[in-house]
């Protein structure tokens, strides 16, 4: 028994030697993985938006053009060319474009103030970009009167942007007058500002 206790005393030294490396290795493994996990877990935000969900998009309110070139109109409605992603194609969203166009007060008579934006219009639908697709023509009023006045008004002065499109060379069949009253205000917060009284163009196909 005191010689296996003077062996064991002999010994312990050599094997505290041997083992201290690996010893040694483990630990450091052991408090580095624990750093990297503390770090992970830092790195994660404290809040985080459902799975699934989106945060929803702020677009800035884009005021009805007063003028335009027939570049502009050509870049504005233009759709982008088709692209093919994993087999599928991509249609490309409906473009359009909001104008300020005067009329007679209470009327659907063009103002000749509006001419020049609508010839330029019309010269762009007429492009190459454009000469295939059909138009939406809409009218759009403010929040004043009865929905039945405004909706009625509306779509005379769309019939009217319509007809003299075509009467500067645009096809009649390619575009189609809509009356939307106060329906699609652009400011919502305050339904009689003059942005809301507006012509949108809208591309069909």
């Amino acid at each position: 028994m005191t010689t296996l206790r003077a062996q064991s005393a002999f010994l312990r030294p050599w094997l505290c030697r041997l083992l201290s490396p690996w010893l040694t290795l483990a630990l450091v493994a052991q408090l580095g993985l624990g750093t990297a996990t503390a770090q992970s877990q830092q790195a994660v935000p404290p809040a985080q938006l459902p799975q699934g969900s989106e945060a929803a998009p702020t677009t800035a309110l884009a005021a009805p053009l007063k003028s335009a070139t027939v570049d502009d109109f050509v870049n504005q409605l233009a759709p982008p060319a088709l692209t093919r992603s994993l087999g599928r194609n991509i249609v490309p969203q409906k473009r359009q474009i909001d104008l300020v166009v005067n009329f007679d007060f209470d009327s659907a008579r063009l103002l000749p103030a509006s001419r020049p934006l609508l010839e330029n219009l019309a010269q762009a639908m007429n492009t190459e970009r454009l000469s295939a697709i059909r138009f939406r023509v809409e009218g759009h009023t403010d929040g004043k009167g009865t929905a039945k006045y405004n909706d009625e008004l509306s779509a005379r002065r769309a019939q009217a942007v319509a007809e003299f499109l075509a009467s500067q060379g645009v096809a009649a069949t390619r575009l189609e007058a809509q009356g939307k009253g106060f329906a699609e205000l652009l400011n919502k917060d305050r339904p009689d500002a003059a942005e809301n009284r507006r012509v949108r163009i809208v591309t069909v196909d």
